[in-house]
């Protein structure tokens, strides 16, 4: 029995279903540390000294970033992977390619996910890291004696800003990770003007969130449009509004 059942995850099916373990377990890693820098460290840091502070970037932080970065990737593959080896609606084929599966309830509910979590891990490796890399290499040349670079304040705005609307997008994200195989919605193809309204509605509501945290929006200040990065608070309550409305719409509009 034990030797089947090993034999049984080196098939197709059994391949995708470590592709799923390993995508929850690597997405629970890159999440928790999101969490972590966000309702942990940058609160903490506004309560320590600058050589305190510095002392944390160069023997915490970086060691964080490095699990932080390589679990977004790691989490992004086994999706991919996922995806590729799961199969189609009619049980050939593979999900990813299925253009049918993307027309149900079911497959609009992951995509908004995917949508979610694929802009989340651009951010890590195209803002976030990128900008903390500098400030990071600013705390260790300070505590080597040499000289502030005047750049590191703002870009580490730029990664907090980033690092926190991923924290916005992070709590949708797993609503319709999650949702995709457990909300009691019907089963079932919406029609294409309900799709279509859907997407527009929601890609505009993302496209604009995005926009607003890389400064696009008016610039990368506080207040305005940026208040929603300003605390860690402010984050968690735009997430949890964002993610109740974006549920609400979708079984509203596509699950009737």
């Amino acid at each position: 029995m034990l030797a089947e059942l090993s034999i049984e995850l080196f098939t197709r099916d059994g391949l995708a279903y470590l592709a799923r373990w390993g995508h929850v377990l690597v997405g629970i890693a890159w999440i928790g540390l999101l969490y972590f820098f966000n309702l942990v460290q940058v609160p903490a840091f506004a309560e320590m000294e600058a050589a305190a502070r510095n002392n944390a970037l160069d023997k915490l932080t970086w060691r964080a970033l490095w699990w932080f970065r390589w679990a977004a990737a790691a989490t992004f593959t086994f999706g991919v992977l996922i995806l590729l080896l799961q199969r189609g609606i009619d049980g050939s084929g593979t999900q990813l390619f299925d253009m049918d599966y993307w027309k149900t309830s079911q497959g609009i509910s992951i995509l908004t996910g995917i949508l979610l979590g694929t802009t989340m891990f651009l951010n890590v490796w195209g803002v976030i890291w990128r900008n903390q890399r500098v400030v990071i290499a600013n705390a260790r040349n300070v505590q080597a004696g040499g000289e502030a670079n005047p750049d590191a304040a703002a870009a580490g705005r730029r990664a907090l800003m980033a690092s926190r609307q991923n924290v916005i997008f992070s709590i949708p994200m797993l609503i319709f990770m999650v949702g995709t195989a457990h909300f009691p919605y019907q089963v079932g193809f919406p029609g294409g003007g309900a799709r279509a309204l859907y997407w527009i509605v929601t890609l505009a509501v993302f496209a604009a969130f995005e926009l607003n945290a890389l400064g696009y929006l008016g610039g990368t200040g506080t207040g305005g449009p940026r208040v929603i990065y300003d605390t860690h608070h402010n984050a968690l309550w735009t997430g949890f509004v964002y993610g109740a409305v974006s549920l609400l719409f979708f079984m509203v509009l596509l699950s009737a």
